[in-house]
């Protein structure tokens, strides 16, 4: 059965899930969204609200500055100690960096390790998911030039792989050309700086992954109100240009 029949079929089962989110700073979410949620937050709210689901466990285990070799030294606390039954990881933006040559990650070593992260968490019987990093601001941010490839390994891996993918740098990337008034390819309303999502970009990351996920129903308030964050951040760069680009927390 492949992971997205077993996740369907669990989510009709009616039966308790706990979903574990771990990842680098995006996914702990902190400082870049100013006191409001971060997209695992967000998850939260869908899955134990709207969606009723009142014994689910939703875990944020995610690390700034960690990449993937680090989750996967520490994967029984980041992972396995919390019994889970669904995985997400959004990892990359970190892994891809070129600013700390005493630790490059090689292209085939995050494949290697995708590999390793799949097998270990199906291993414990859970379902893997795994989330491209988000689109950047590549200009002000260039050791982060290799995210791209970073991204595309992932979506090769997923297929060869037959794990869920959720494709946040395609949602991104998406997004900038949908609200560009110039032709700017960089998802400004989404950024807090060069490559941390603001708090719309949280909402932006929720609403790809609850659609993923198939955590969409009708008439979900959740929904709408992500929904309607993102179309608040389609506006032109000049208005909505982060600040600074400074790199706090990685």
């Amino acid at each position: 059965m492949s992971d997205a029949a077993r996740l369907r079929g669990m989510l009709a089962s009616g039966s308790p899930v706990t979903w574990v989110m771990t990842g680098d700073p995006i996914t702990q979410g902190l400082f870049h969204t100013h006191g409001e949620r971060n997209y695992v937050d967000h998850l939260h709210e869908l899955i134990r609200g709207d969606l009723g689901r009142v014994q689910d466990v939703v875990m944020n285990t995610a690390i700034s500055g960690w990449r993937l070799d680090a989750i996967l030294d520490d994967f029984d606390r980041r992972v396995s100690a919390w019994r889970p039954d669904v995985v997400t990881v959004m990892i990359g933006t970190n892994d891809c960096s070129t600013k700390w040559p005493e630790r490059l990650v090689e292209l085939a070593d995050f494949s290697e390790r995708i590999d390793d992260f799949i097998d270990r968490v199906r291993l414990w019987g859970a379902i893997p998911v795994l989330q491209t990093p988000p689109y950047a601001d590549l200009a002000h941010a260039p050791d982060r030039a290799r995210l791209g490839s970073f991204a595309q390994e992932m979506r090769d891996i997923a297929g060869t792989r037959g794990a869920l993918l959720i494709d946040q740098y395609s949602f991104y990337e998406e997004f900038a050309a949908a609200s560009s008034f110039d032709g700017d390819p960089v998802p400004w309303g989404l950024l807090s700086d060069a490559f941390h999502p603001n708090a719309a970009g949280h909402a932006a990351l929720a609403l790809n992954l609850a659609g993923g996920l198939g955590l969409v129903s009708d008439g979900s308030r959740v929904v709408a109100d992500l929904s309607a964050r993102v179309d608040l951040a389609r506006r032109p760069r000049w208005s909505s240009q982060p600040s600074s680009t400074h790199e706090h927390p990685r």
